[in-house]
């Protein structure tokens, strides 16, 4: 192939159309778990986080929920994915030799979020949420006196025991005056190295001779960016149009060029650079919509 700026440009289309099949046709599992959010700017402001408006009986003057009680920032972040093709390759028309590569450039674009998201979940533990706790606390303040505390968090491996009690924990849940806001969980997610559990628990007609009543009460996900905590598991209620984690979206990934023959890449190194740009973030939702057990102790 001759190399010139046309060509160079039809490729380019070629690897964009490839690249852009792929991030589509791939699964990504954070839309399970997060609620996905559009941004204009650097930073979002949730200054709605800890209110789940719940209906009450009108009686006197109407009572106006306050929606600005926290500040809890997010900040978008800058990531990429970059690769050279080296222009003899494509001037000896080898350059289909690297669809596969950017296929998978696309299918990772599609699944990066996961690694956000879920690596907030294995650190729920520690990272603080918009309240001040932990994500995964037993110090949540019921309301914004901080007197009264609610938990959402545990210490049991998983266990048909310890799923139901964390099941009754999740739909205790109060809200800040007192009234219960009708969480069920409807997902339970685990490491790889928990999966053969979870499966007997939500799927086996019965554990140790007896009737199983956790059967079918939770859809089972199994995340392989949470193999770094092994004993770690979580219950979500996702059945809301609030969720548990967040992702906010600045800038889609967008396949990239620098394909011109008067590029420094292609006159002095004889290449071509390809890359992925994006811009996002993860944080943390309610979490009166999750629980979590860092799974130490006996179920």
């Amino acid at each position: 192939m001759v190399i010139s700026t046309q060509n160079l440009s039809l490729i380019f289309r070629g690897y964009s159309a490839t690249f852009n099949k792929s991030f589509e046709e791939a699964e990504a599992n954070y839309p399970k778990v997060a609620m996905v959010i559009p941004s204009v700017t650097r930073e979002n402001t949730y200054g709605w986080m800890g209110q789940m408006p719940n209906m009450r009986e009108w009686i006197g003057e109407r009572e106006i929920a306050n929606l600005s009680a926290y500040d809890y920032e997010i900040k978008n972040r800058d990531f990429e994915l970059t690769i050279q093709v080296p222009v003899d390759d494509i001037a000896d028309d080898q350059y289909g030799m690297y669809g596969p590569v950017v296929a998978e450039m696309g299918s990772s674009a599609k699944k990066h979020p996961d690694s956000l998201v879920f690596s907030l979940m294995g650190d729920g533990f520690t990272k603080k949420c918009y309240d001040g706790a932990s994500f995964f606390s037993d110090k949540h303040p019921l309301d914004r006196n901080g007197k009264k505390t609610q938990s959402n968090m545990g210490n049991k491996k998983l266990s048909a025991k310890s799923y139901a009690e964390a099941r009754v924990q999740m739909m205790t849940i109060l809200g800040e005056h007192g009234r219960p806001l009708n969480i069920v969980p409807d997902l339970l997610v685990v490491s790889p190295q928990n999966e053969a559990v979870a499966r007997e628990l939500l799927f086996a007609d019965l554990i140790a001779g007896s009737s199983n009543v956790n059967k079918n009460t939770c859809v089972l996900l199994v995340v392989p960016e949470l193999s770094g905590y092994a004993e770690q598991w979580y219950l979500l209620c996702t059945k809301r149009n609030i969720r548990p984690f967040v992702f906010q979206e600045r800038e889609k990934p967008k396949l990239i060029c620098k394909n011109n023959e008067n590029d420094d890449n292609v006159f002095f190194r004889n290449e071509v650079i390809y890359g992925i740009k994006a811009r996002y973030n993860a944080g943390f939702g309610m979490w009166q919509l999750a629980y979590g057990s860092t799974g130490t102790a006996e179920g």
